[in-house]
This record gives C-alpha cells, structure tokens and sequence, in this order.
C-alpha cells in the first residue's frame, strides 16, 4: 500500500515529475497525428478505390478483351443469383481527348461503360459534379447543347425546363438558401455568352437580346472526363470550369483486331459532347479516365461482333465484367464462388469455341477489388508503418528522459529510501515503488497526450488555415495540389488506446535501471550522514 501512498505524493508535490509527464504527453500526441493523418489518407484511398470498381472483377489479360462475357452474364444469373447483385461489362482503351475550340489535347484512358448498370454497382454516381445539381440530366446517349435564355413569363436567365426542374430538385433537397448561394456559377452557354451564365443568379441578366432556353447544335454522344483531366485546382480546392456544359469535344482512338494488331483502318475521331466531370479522389485516375458509352466504344475499336470472311459473326469483347455482391456476401466467399463458376463456365462452351477465343479466354482472371487495387494501397500501407516507426523511433527520446529524471529522483531520495528499508521495506518493494511511480506518470501523460492529440487532429484543417492567414508560407496542405480536399480529421479509438499503452510500458521500462539502483541501497549507507 506504502508504494501507492508514496507514489501519488512524489506525483503531485515534485516539480521534476511535471517534465515526465510533459514528455509522455507530447510523445503520444505526436505519435497519435501522425497514425491518424496516414491512417485516415489509407482509409480515404480504399474507400474510393473500392467505389470506382465491383467486390468482384473478371479482366482479360491484353487490350483486346475476352468474348462469351455475355453469355457469363446469363450463367451467373442462372446459377450465382443468391450472391451476385448485379454485373456490368467495360472496356478499357487508350487513346487522346481534344477540345476543338481551343486545340488543348491530352492523352486518356477511356473507359467504356453502361452508365444505368455503372453507377448502381459502385460510387461512380456519387462524384459526378453536374448530377449533383441538375440530378438525373447526366447521360451518355446523344445530346444537342442547352443555351441558357431568358425565360419568357419571369424575364429571368434560365435554362430549359427538364433542366431547371432538375435544379428545383436540387434545392429543394438542399433547403438551405446560404448553401445554395454558396454553388459556384455553372458554365452553361447563352447566345452572348458562349462559356458562362449562372443559373441561380437570375437577376443578373448579361445582355438584353438573350433568345429564349433552347437546345441547339447536333447531336454526339456524351462524355465524362476526369475532373484532373481538363481542369486546374484553385487554392481551395475548386475546379475552374473553363467549357460550357454541351462543348463539343473530340476523342481519337485506335482499333484493334482481336489478335492485337490494327484493322488498317486510320485512327478514328469520335465527336461527343462535355455531359459531366468526375470526381473519384484518386488523381491517377481523375487525371487520366474519361467515360464514353460502353456500346459506343465496342463499335468503334471494333469489338462488337465482326462478319467473318467464311461467314458468321465474331463474339463481342469485353476488357473487364464487373461482378457487385449482394450486402452481406463475404468478399472472399465471392470471389471463390465467381472464381469456380468461370472455371465451370468455360467447361460448358464445348469443342466449337474459335481457337483465338479460347486463348484469350485463358488469360481472363478472378479478382477482387482490393487485389487490382493492391499496389496503390500497399504503398500507402508501407508509408504509414514507416512514419510510424520513425516518429516512435524520435519517441524513445521519452524514455531516456525518464531515466534521467528517475535517476535524478533517486539521487535525492536516499533518505527516503534509507528510511523505508529500515522500516522493514524490502529492495524489490522499493524498487516497485519507482515502477509504480513511473506507471503514474505514464497514465498521466498518456491521457492528456491523448486529449491533446485528438484536438488537435479534430481541429487540423482549422489550425492550418489560421497558420496560412498568418503567413500563406505556413499553408502546407494545398488541394489544388494533392488529391484530397482536406486533411483527415479522424481518430480511431483502438489506435488511441495502443499508443497509450505503449505509452505506460515504456515509462515503467525508463525507471527499471533507477529503480534498481533504489533496491540496492544499504539503509546503513543511506542514513549515515544524516
């Protein structure tokens, strides 16, 4: 009982215990930033990898896809119904996207999919900027260009109707007035302003001879770019949306015949036209994706079914079928169960099966989600231990301090060491009592390292900004230059209580050596002088 007695008085009557508890408490504070900050970045980067894919993804090993994905469709309805939710086939392709007025072109991944199907077995729905404000007006099929006007009954700069009722839907759904002045203009074109009109700000009407809303112009199919792909990032993170929603814009693309070689066809320029921008998160893939129409595309690199020379059709290729699991289903039940019924799939197609079909169907694969997005994932994995271990490393600062202050205490207490042995205290009870001094400390500084870690990473994005009005210099998160909006701000309860943990083992660790030398002090030595 004596060492509890004893070690809650040298608590709080000994000024040097304070700098043991200041050191605990800084220690687990920094160490609890920085695991929140890299876990929150791994926590940000799986929760959108795993929505701009399917729990299950059957991928062909080359560009030129895998053929019979229709007919797995069918067998998977058939036989996997009790998992399997709902699957959707894309192609993946590469090729350059051009904007003709202004001659701008960059290189593009262009993926190929069923918008319906796409966006209901994933979160591709969910960063699409226009479908936000105008929900159920984003589209792949063919579409003429809004032109904003002036609506005839309220003389106010308007846009068509199924797009302002759209808009209505917006706000209502919103309800607040602030945060819907909030929105930034939307670049629709009017007659007298081709780039920019702002539809919610109706009484500032630009020019008197505004024609009425109309669309205008032929129609092309639709196209959804990245948001990275044509846009620059302003400081706050916003994109500055130079086109008009409807701009006509331009994708070249090679075809290829199913044995990977070019159909001797020139490349093919496909006119479409600016339906939406997405936005996933990852800028690997927001800097280089566009989404065309998954039908569309087939036709256009030729692998939809081809008449053959000796008559009869070629099967239609697929780069990839996205398989999404009903709620509930184990990912890895999933995919084991997806993995035996292609297996078995392929078993039933029989001797007939082209033999060029039947090598490209080898080379088709079962993954998860997380297996193609593995890479991306490990390396952020890999950088969190890493930062970890060295801010644990900077923290073994703490226990070499509490040596020394243990040290310094023991120094001191000889009297009060000497005394207790006297008494009849043996070396290990006063040896205990350091460790459990040490503890004390540790639980301390451990809680409010704790408090003061979590307030902190509660409140970075807040601290950051108030630095940057100080001094911008001091800004050192800038969305316009990495691929999240803010700072994670997000404390995990298990990670807390680890470090506190580990926090109170390595304070008892810091006074073992002190504590030693305590149990070896003779009273007789300790009371001589005294």
């Amino acid at each position: 009982m004596y060492k509890w007695f004893l070690a809650w008085r040298y608590l709080h009557t000994k000024l040097i215990a304070f700098f043991g508890v200041a050191s605990v408490m800084l220690c687990v504070a920094m160490v609890l930033v920085v695991m929140s900050v890299m876990g929150g970045f791994l926590d940000t980067v799986r929760e959108r990898s795993r929505g701009m894919l399917s729990d299950v993804v059957l991928e062909a090993g080359s560009m030129q896809g895998f053929p019979y994905y229709e007919e797995f469709e069918t067998y998977v309805a058939k036989h996997m119904s009790d998992i399997v939710a709902v699957t959707t086939p894309t192609i993946v392709n590469y090729g350059l996207i051009r904007v003709p007025d202004t001659s701008q072109t960059k290189p593009a991944q262009i993926v190929g999919v069923r918008l319906n199907e796409y966006c209901t077995i994933n979160d591709f729905k969910g960063g699409l900027h226009y479908e936000e404000y105008f929900p159920g007006t984003t589209t792949l099929a063919k579409q003429p260009i809004a032109v904003a006007g002036l609506d005839p009954n309220t003389e106010k700069l308007s846009l068509p109707p199924e797009l302002e009722a759209a808009n209505r839907k917006w706000q209502e759904s919103v309800g607040d007035p602030e945060e819907i002045e909030k929105y930034e203009s939307l670049p629709y074109a009017t007659s007298a302003f081709p780039k920019t009109a702002a539809p919610y700000y109706y009484d500032r009407v630009f020019a008197a001879d505004i024609g009425e809303p109309k669309y205008e112009g032929p129609e092309h199919m639709g196209l959804i770019v990245g948001s990275d792909v044509l846009w620059d990032r302003d400081k706050q993170g916003g994109f500055k949306r130079y086109l008009a929603r409807g701009t006509r814009l331009a994708l070249t693309v090679l075809p290829l015949t199913p044995s990977g070689t070019l159909t001797g066809e020139p490349p093919v320029r496909i006119p479409l036209r600016y339906a939406d921008d997405s936005r996933t998160g990852i800028f690997e893939i927001d800097s280089m994706c566009v989404y065309v129409d998954f039908d569309m595309l087939q036709q256009k690199l030729a692998m939809d079914a081809q008449e053959k020379i000796d008559g009869g059709f070629t099967k239609p290729r697929a780069k990839q079928l996205l398989i999404g699991l009903k709620e509930g289903v184990d990912l890895d039940e999933g995919w084991a169960r997806v993995q035996a019924g292609w297996l078995n799939f392929l078993a039933t197609l029989g001797p007939n099966v082209d033999d060029g079909d039947m090598t490209r169907l080898g080379f088709v694969d079962v993954y998860t989600w997380e297996d193609l997005q593995r890479p991306l994932i490990a390396a952020i994995e890999k950088e969190k231990v890493l930062v970890t271990i060295l801010f644990g490393l900077i923290s073994l600062v703490a226990i070499v301090l509490l040596g020394c202050i243990f040290y310094m205490i023991v120094e001191k207490k000889t009297k009060d060491i000497g005394i207790l042995k006297s008494l009849g205290a043996s070396g290990r009870g006063v040896a205990g009592l350091f460790v459990v001094y040490a503890a004390a400390i540790g639980v301390v500084g451990a809680a409010l390292g704790t408090l003061l870690g979590s307030a902190f990473v509660w409140n970075i994005n807040t601290i950051q900004d108030k630095l940057a009005q100080l001094n911008p210099a001091l800004k050192v998160w800038s969305p316009d230059v990495y691929s999240f909006d803010k700072i994670p701000e997000v404390v995990k309860q298990q990670d807390a209580m680890w470090i506190a943990i580990v926090a109170v083992i390595a304070s008892m660790v810091g006074s073992l050596i002190p504590a030693f030398l305590a149990a070896r002090v003779w009273p007789v030595k300790a009371l001589r002088y005294e």
